[in-house]
């Protein structure tokens, strides 16, 4: 049995791999995959592991032996189902791998905006300390967390584990879907949603301008959910104190992205989800998959 992954770097990076996957057939594993090269990677293989890289109707046609397709991550839009279906392709996917990697960078993102530690440890460096008058150097205010309120925009499992952090730190916890209004006054908003077709930037002026004035927005979901500009827009004129995401809508960002060089804005590059736990989980949930399937089972089927 020959499996093949298309997409495997952004996995396994430098410090994992797929032992168990390897042990179940004979595995070939590309790092990277151009979306027109998909048929010529997958060759003869009748098991296909995909991150990123799509699997389109046409890339079952011509390579018509596929039995398997499994997602290398909790989404799987990037395979067509319906195609899948008709030719009886099993698909797979990881539910849930990320939920506690996401909730700890939403946090790491927030206490970046409260406590500024990398602003302070530069400042300590470069001597700007060493220079100071005083046994503290204050440089912006730090901003305690309890008390203050958070709204939650997308409360599966990863909403609800920010929910429980967030309760920890003495937060009020405002759910959108269940008290919108209460959720946009909140001092923190952070968007935890799937992203589709109908709500495509509806984080926009418009949504902003219900927002509490000085408010923070924080995004680990989906880079589409937000109208770049708009929010560059909030963030320049001060209705928003800062914002923090780690999603952008092209990523990598292209020259023009209307969040780069924008004042209170942080920028992580889409690695909230990228523990070396949560992408251990991905590598073992595969290989559980697949030996379900090879056994009748229906594994995390999505079809």
């Amino acid at each position: 049995m020959k499996i093949v992954i298309l997409d495997g770097i952004s996995i396994t990076q430098k410090d994992l791999w797929w032992e168990e996957l390897s042990e179940m057939g004979e595995l070939e594993v590309h790092d990277r995959t151009e979306d027109d090269e998909a048929a010529e990677s997958i060759g003869d293989a009748e098991i296909v592991f995909t991150s990123k890289c799509p699997i389109s109707r046409e890339v079952m046609d011509a390579c018509p032996q596929i039995k398997f397709t499994g997602s290398l991550a909790t989404g799987y839009d990037h395979i067509d189902l319906k195609a899948a279906r008709e030719r009886g392709i099993a698909v797979c996917n990881v539910p849930a791998y990320s939920t506690d990697s996401v909730a700890q960078h939403t946090f790491a993102l927030i206490l970046e905006i409260t406590n500024q530690v990398g602003l302070n440890n530069t400042a300590v460096q470069s001597g700007e300390w060493s220079r100071a008058k005083d046994f503290s150097l204050s440089l912006n205010p730090i901003i305690q967390l309890a008390g203050k309120s958070i709204g939650i925009i997308g409360y599966g499992n990863i909403g609800g584990k920010v929910a429980d952090i967030a309760k920890a730190f003495g937060m009020k916890v405002n759910i959108y879907s269940r008290d919108r209004e209460a959720a946009m006054k909140s001092d923190i908003i952070t968007v935890h949603c799937p992203a589709t077709e109908e709500n495509r930037g509806f984080i926009d002026r418009d949504f902003i301008g219900q927002m509490k004035d000085g408010a923070v927005l924080i995004n680990t979901a989906r880079g589409a959910l937000i109208n770049e500009e708009d929010l560059a827009e909030a963030l320049r004129s001060g209705k928003l104190s800062a914002a923090a995401v780690d999603v952008l809508s092209g990523e990598p960002p292209r020259q023009g992205n209307p969040l780069i060089g924008v004042p209170n804005l942080f920028i992580t590059p889409h690695v909230a989800w990228a523990s070396v736990e949560a992408r251990a989980t991905v590598c073992r949930v595969s290989a559980q998959n697949l030996k379900s399937f090879i056994e009748g089972g229906r594994l995390n089927r999505v079809d």
